[in-house]
């Protein structure tokens, strides 16, 4: 008869997996807490970097990416608006000053023009006629004192006659009477003209010259109004490369919509973008430099935007001295932008160790290049190539560059040579 065989929940194989996963816990809390990871380790010496730190010229520059654009750009705008009727000229065609572009057609800007021409000059014909008459009114005043001044001079000569005669008692007394009243009666009719005359040419001088200046300025709406139709027809301002033309026959354009621009293509500049992080340390006249076709081209900053967008913000930068040859339009380069001058300092070339010590400290190697041993040390300024430092290194020093990540908090390395 079989019997049922029980099975034993304690084995030596299970004993065995169990003693070894607590030897493996317990080296792992040993590790973390107790051991000293701070001691020496050995590394191989051709696996590192190690660079001296020397004192040599050092300016503070950073590495920005520019494009190429034309020294100055044209927009074209719709100054009024109408049906596009005729292009002339594609984009990337050559312009001169005058050129005609494209021409359009607006029915209601023409009746709107001829309503507005004829209010004008019914305008400018009422004013003339004003200034007709007012100078008509001014002669006929003119003639009129003459006039008086005539009379008054003939009863003048009566009355003298007269009161001669009388004093030799030839003439009557109410004969001499009657001339002395005509005499006396020219005399004011004359004042009173003479004061008319001077009020009436102030005031008609000053109105005439109204006149004159409304007539200016309807002339001057008249020929704006007139020019409203010139703007139906697209002329290039100025001489260059027209890049861009937005149109096609038939489409309605509106008033102020761009249509086109010309890059005049006397020279060019470099528009680049910058982290708004140096936004404070960018200026009007800091240079920068950039390779081309085996040359170095200096740039000087011309113009800054202040708006940010995303991050970073642009600045306008012009040629110092002859474009580089073969640079074309859309082309990118990349321009080493000085932040400071020029100037000596001890320099440590950049490397993997900043990302795992700030920084703050390095590995120093002995006379013997055997032993490397941790200092700390400040960092200034910095540049895409180097370090400065401030403080913790003397010239000659040499210090291990490279990446720090397998070295965990050891102050000591030994290094191993081939």
């Amino acid at each position: 008869m079989d019997r049922k065989l029980e099975k034993k929940a304690f084995t030596p194989q299970r004993a065995m997996v169990a003693v070894a996963a607590l030897l493996l816990v317990l080296f792992f809390i040993y590790q973390v807490f107790f051991a000293d990871n701070s001691g020496s380790l050995t590394v191989k010496a051709d696996r590192l970097t190690i660079s001296e730190a020397q004192v040599a010229p050092f300016m503070e520059f950073i590495l920005v990416n520019g494009s190429v654009i034309p020294i100055r750009t044209i927009y074209l705008d719709a100054v009024e608006g109408g049906r596009v009727e005729r292009i002339l000229m594609e984009g990337g065609e050559l312009v001169e000053r005058g050129d005609t572009i494209l021409v359009m057609a607006n029915n209601n800007l023409q009746l709107d023009v001829l309503n507005r021409e004829t209010q004008i000059l019914e305008q400018i014909n009422n004013l003339q006629n004003t200034r007709l008459a007012l100078q008509q009114e001014r002669l006929s005043l003119r003639t009129r004192l003459l006039e008086a001044q005539t009379n008054l001079a003939q009863r003048e000569r009566e009355y003298r006659r007269d009161q001669e005669l009388y004093d030799r008692e030839l003439v009557a007394r109410h004969v001499y009477e009657e001339s002395k009243l005509r005499y006396e009666e020219e005399v004011r009719r004359r004042t009173l003209l003479s004061e008319q005359a001077a009020l009436d040419s102030i005031s008609t001088e000053n109105q005439l010259r109204h006149i004159d200046s409304s007539i200016r300025r309807m002339q001057t709406n008249l020929n704006l109004v007139q020019r409203s139709m010139d703007y139906l027809v697209l002329r290039a301002p100025v001489g260059g490369q027209l890049t861009a033309i937005d149109a096609e026959i038939g489409e309605s354009m509106q008033r102020g919509q761009r249509i086109g621009q010309i890059d005049v293509l006397d020279g060019y500049k470099v528009r680049a973008g910058i982290d708004e992080h140096y936004i404070s340390r960018v200026k009007p006249g800091q240079s920068g430099e950039f390779e081309f076709a085996g040359t170095t081209s200096r740039m000087v900053i011309s113009k800054i935007y202040p708006e940010v967008t995303g991050g970073r913000f642009e600045v306008d930068l012009e040629f110092d001295g002859p474009t580089p040859e073969g640079i074309r339009r859309g082309q990118t380069v990349r321009i080493r932008l000085g932040l400071g001058d020029l100037d000596q300092a001890l320099l440590v070339p950049r490397g993997g160790f900043f990302q795992q010590t700030g920084g703050n400290w390095v590995f120093v190697l002995d006379p013997d290049g055997r032993t490397a041993r941790r200092r700390d040390i400040r960092i200034g300024r910095q540049n895409p190539q180097f370090f400065e430092v401030l403080e913790g290194l003397e010239p000659g020093d040499r210090v291990i560059t490279s990446s720090y990540e397998a070295y965990g908090d050891r102050r000591t390395l030994t290094l191993q040579t081939p």
